[in-house]
């Protein structure tokens, strides 16, 4: 008998040990994945150098991409039912579990899910039998752990829902704005749903500037995202790390506007800029940014509604001491719950508690069906 061993599916691809030789240089946040691995002892795989076939090609038709498949099937011949492996993402777990989920002595596999309730992704977990070939799916987002519970009629111990955010609370932290700013500064950034329009409209006659980190290939995210005329005011670029994290600090406001969307876009944006310790605008939804809305930690706004959104950025400009004490209360919300430390403390501790330790024996049949139930 083996050893107990764990696997992490890493997408999208990156340089783990680059990004840790960068972030102990203060170039960089680190990575929750390099946390995890060293914890746990895992071996991470990225897609990319196994040869992609004809039949990769067309799994892919239905999910993920062709490199996803060919790992997947590479995986399929490598790990044995002593292995736990931890997907980072549906793209690649549906893939994993399809075709590791399908040997008689199987992996214990793990999915964490970011947006699996679409079309092609509710196709998938049908298709390839998902609900019987994954044992734990993972998520921080509410509204994912209920679809996967009512969908695929998972008991409440097979989904994960654990309420925490990887931001690297040492890397996105607060400092002095730039000595020169002509005016206040509107910061945003991401592409994820994101509504610049409406955001444009109710800038544009403000006197601030709006500043974005925002840059992609993808000519039509750009499209949709972003007004056909860009005002005089607006501007928006590729940010380097250190870039974001001084663009946060100029901001006297982080607005976030978005799209209507089930998955809580807008997450990562939302805590580096409190992480910075600065007051926050953002697009209503619910769950954790609903809940901090409801809270007052953070001032919330009706999607796509220009007047709504400029009234809230003029209220909080006139009111420094409010938006200051907005800053406060979501910086230590982050500092204490939400940052890298307590994500990977959750995470790595869920994945022991349920599977055993690297020196732990192999559960029998019985405890290995069961699951312990542990929702922050």
């Amino acid at each position: 008998m083996r050893a107990l061993k764990y696997h992490i599916a890493l997408i999208p691809t990156c340089d783990l040990e680059g990004i840790t030789q960068n972030a102990l240089a203060g170039k960089c946040p680190n990575h929750v994945i390099s946390a995890m691995s060293q914890h746990l002892g895992a071996t991470v795989y990225q897609p990319g150098s196994e040869p992609v076939l004809l039949i990769d090609k067309i799994r892919a038709m239905i999910i993920g991409r062709p490199e996803y498949w060919a790992l997947a099937r590479k995986l399929s011949s490598l790990l044995q039912e002593d292995d736990v492996i931890y997907c980072t993402g549906e793209h690649i777990g549906i893939p994993i579990a399809a075709l590791c989920g399908a040997k008689h002595k199987r992996p214990k596999i793990v999915v964490y899910s970011h947006n699996i309730n679409r079309p092609r992704a509710r196709l998938a977990l049908k298709l390839f039998g998902i609900a019987n070939r994954v044992d734990l799916f993972v998520t921080t987002v509410r509204s994912q752990a209920e679809f996967l519970r009512q969908y695929l009629r998972l008991p409440e111990n097979r989904v994960y829902l654990f309420l925490s955010q990887p931001v690297d609370t040492s890397f996105f932290t607060p400092g002095p704005a730039f000595q020169h700013k002509l005016r206040p500064v509107i910061g945003s950034g991401g592409l994820e749903k994101r509504d610049y329009r409406t955001l444009a409209d109710a800038t544009r006659y403000l006197n601030v500037d709006v500043k974005i980190c925002a840059f992609s290939r993808n000519a039509v995210a750009l499209k949709r995202a972003f007004p056909k005329v860009i005002p005089s005011n607006l501007s928006f670029r590729f940010y380097d790390w250190c870039e974001l994290v001084q663009l946060y600090r100029d901001s006297d406001l982080v607005v976030i506007t978005l799209f209507e969307n089930n998955y809580e876009a807008g997450l990562t944006t939302l805590f580096e800029a409190m992480a910075c310790r600065r007051p926050v605008v953002i697009t209503r939804s619910s769950g954790i940014i609903g809940d901090l809305i409801d809270s007052g930690i953070v001032t919330g706004v009706n999607p796509r509604d220009p007047v709504e959104l400029k009234q809230a950025i003029e209220n909080l400009l006139n009111a420094p001491e409010k938006a200051e004490a907005q800053a406060q209360q979501g910086y230590e919300l982050v500092v204490n719950q939400f940052n890298h430390v307590n994500y990977t403390q959750a995470l790595v501790t869920k994945l022991i508690s349920t599977f055993g330790s690297l020196t732990t024996p192999r559960l029998s049949r019985c405890e290995d069906s069961s699951f312990i139930q542990h929702c922050l």
